[in-house]
């Protein structure tokens, strides 16, 4: 009798589909092999253990954000349009969003670390950016990640409805606060 081969990312579908509906905080081995209709033995084959399955995931999800989702032009300023679609996915996914990005249990620090290698990468050639030290670069990512976290947690929270133009106001201010920091 053949047994089935459950590859990589079978595994991966499974993980993502048990982080969409429930978030990171039941996500085990169990759960994973259950959405799959198996046992534990082919993540614990595939990956060394949920650390390692978890943080394939994250990379994986955000590889696929940047493909798909973060790329999309509204404005024509690469920046203020990486703010649009990561709000824009807050809202279509919320409960993956929060998962991923503000969830404890979460991809947290990584998906941080991931968006902050995409920024340097959304920003390069512009002029006004091309100036700014490591150090800057570092401070205008956080500002911006944290204005546009927050909008996206308090309108997934159906707490404030901003209109499109609001959004990349609060984006400019947000840019134009941490570059003045270094003008002064």
């Amino acid at each position: 009798m053949r047994h089935k081969v459950y590859t990589r990312e079978h595994i991966l579908k499974a993980a993502y589909e048990v982080v969409a509906k429930d978030g990171f905080s039941n996500f085990t081995a169990r759960n994973v092999a259950k959405k799959m209709g198996v046992s534990t033995q082919p993540i614990y084959l595939e990956f060394k253990n949920m650390q390692d399955l978890k943080n394939t995931l994250a990379e994986t999800v955000y590889r696929d954000l940047e493909e798909r989702i973060f790329s999309i032009e509204h404005t024509g300023d690469r920046l203020i349009d990486l703010a649009i679609n990561y709000i824009d996915f807050s809202q279509k996914n919320p409960d993956l969003f929060m998962a991923l990005f503000v969830d404890e249990y979460g991809g947290g620090k990584l998906m941080y670390d991931f968006s902050y290698a995409h920024f340097v990468k959304t920003i390069e050639g512009y002029k006004e950016y091309s100036d700014l030290s490591e150090e800057y670069l570092k401070a205008l990512h956080k500002g911006i990640w944290i204005s546009i976290t927050g909008v996206a947690a308090l309108m997934s929270s159906g707490i404030i409805e901003p209109k499109r133009q609001q959004i990349i106001e609060i984006v400019q201010q947000a840019i134009r606060a941490i570059l003045s920091v270094k003008d002064e």
